[in-house]
């Protein structure tokens, strides 16, 4: 297990705080690596005898199945009173938990627990713990720590005098994406492709079939698999009810828009709302979706070549995201932005176009123009695998996609 930094960093900000700790994120993106990993910054306040782990996909704790059995597990294991930490792994699959959860906060307790569901943080959450939890979400390995995590692994892509390739790393993570398993183990493609859809089956079976008590898992695949081919596309309900007439399947607006959100709140798909730039105002129309990992969409699709603007435009959401900013897809007149990025804290506003390559003077022109037409003093930049450009023009960056994932605030560019 590899560290990952800054989420250990932020976790250690909280340590012994009179709050629950809640990490959430999309199955196997290391939320479980990080509990145990951040064990041991607290081993250095205390003993192992005084850390309670419980992971509940391990079938040593199936027997505890209800928030009486979770309570009377971990107060026989309380037998002093100095501080105990208890870690409670894909807590979701306990029923009322949440009631155990409140219980044992009243004790000298600091509490940590991981799911793979947003309803950890709204109804089940809100009832009893408004107020007295942090949460944290967990993502995939961006670009940067894909790079990190091969080179502690020995399998990073060397170029001359054993120095990091980065253009072969990027392909090696558009090729593998960002579940850490694949990072740190050397799989052949196919490989790679079995364990990506592995992962993608178990989400969905956990997080959205048992947990929403689906019973039309056809249907709820018919839609997974549009929604995964048209990653960077822009969808609407009527969109995807005239694919499922194609495939001989119907449904009602109602049963489309539930399932979506249900795989919204597995962390599976994120949505980029469509915002009016002129008018400063979010419109209730079609809207883009993108995976939590771009490699997920090769588990419903091989990888090809006309899926790739899509998939690096999956990669600079997810990385905008990551860094703590509202996405949404901007709309100027006539004209499409891809990304409109507000930073959450209120300290900036980015604009971004991605774009495979500047084959001729019309791609770039497309590209470049909804930039140069908004008229406010915020960054603007064209996202390109394109080697051969690295430029300024009329306020508008051009900068390679590797670039622009390894460095750090956009804002000091």
């Amino acid at each position: 297990m590899l560290e990952r930094t800054n989420y250990i960093e932020d976790l250690k900000g909280y340590i012994d705080k009179p709050l629950i700790k809640v990490i959430t994120g999309i199955r196997r993106c290391g939320k479980s690596s990080l509990l145990l990993l951040f064990q041991e910054a607290i081993l250095a306040r205390t003993d192992k005898s005084h850390i309670i782990y419980l992971n509940f996909e391990d079938s040593e704790f199936d027997s505890i199945l209800t928030y009486k059995n979770l309570n009377t597990y971990i107060t026989a294991k309380i037998t002093d009173s100095k501080r105990y930490y208890i870690f409670l792994d894909e807590i979701q699959i306990v029923e009322n938990w949440e009631k155990s959860v409140n219980s044992l906060r009243l004790k000298n307790t600091d509490i940590y627990i991981t799911g793979s569901n947003s309803r950890l943080l709204s109804s089940e959450l809100a009832t009893l713990l408004a107020g007295r939890y942090v949460s944290f979400h967990l993502y995939t390995l961006s670009f940067a720590e894909f790079v990190d995590f091969r080179k502690q692994s020995g399998l990073s892509a060397a170029g001359s005098d054993e120095i990091i390739d980065l253009d072969k790393e990027l392909d090696a993570f558009i090729e593998t994406g960002g579940f850490p398993l694949l990072s740190v183990n050397s799989f052949t493609q196919r490989e790679k492709r079995q364990i990506v859809s592995d992962i993608h089956s178990s989400a969905v079976l956990r997080d959205v079939v048992q947990r929403n008590g689906i019973r039309n898992t056809q249907l709820l695949e018919k839609i997974i698999a549009f929604l995964y081919d048209n990653a960077g596309n822009p969808v609407s309900l009527k969109k995807i009810a005239d694919y499922l007439k194609s495939q001989k399947r119907t449904a009602d607006f109602e049963t489309v828009y539930n399932y979506i959100t249900y795989l919204e709140n597995a962390f599976i798909i994120y949505k980029a709302p469509r915002y009016d730039i002129k008018g400063k105002r979010l419109l209730e129309t079609t809207e883009k979706y993108y995976l939590a990992d771009h490699s997920l969409q090769y588990a419903v699709r091989d990888m090809r070549q006309e899926n790739i603007s899509g998939i690096l435009e999956n990669i600079v959401f997810m990385e905008l995201v990551r860094r703590g900013y509202r996405v949404y897809v901007g709309k100027l007149e006539t004209k499409e932005v891809d990304f409109v990025a507000e930073k959450i804290n209120g300290t900036g506003t980015l604009y971004i176009q991605v774009c495979l390559n500047f084959s001729n003077p019309e791609t770039k022109e497309r590209e470049f123009s909804p930039l140069r037409a908004i008229k406010d003093h915020w960054p603007k930049m064209v996202i390109t695998l394109d080697k051969y450009w690295q430029t300024e023009e009329q306020g508008v960056m051009g900068i390679h996609l590797k670039d622009f994932l390894l460095r750090g605030d956009v804002f000091s560019f």
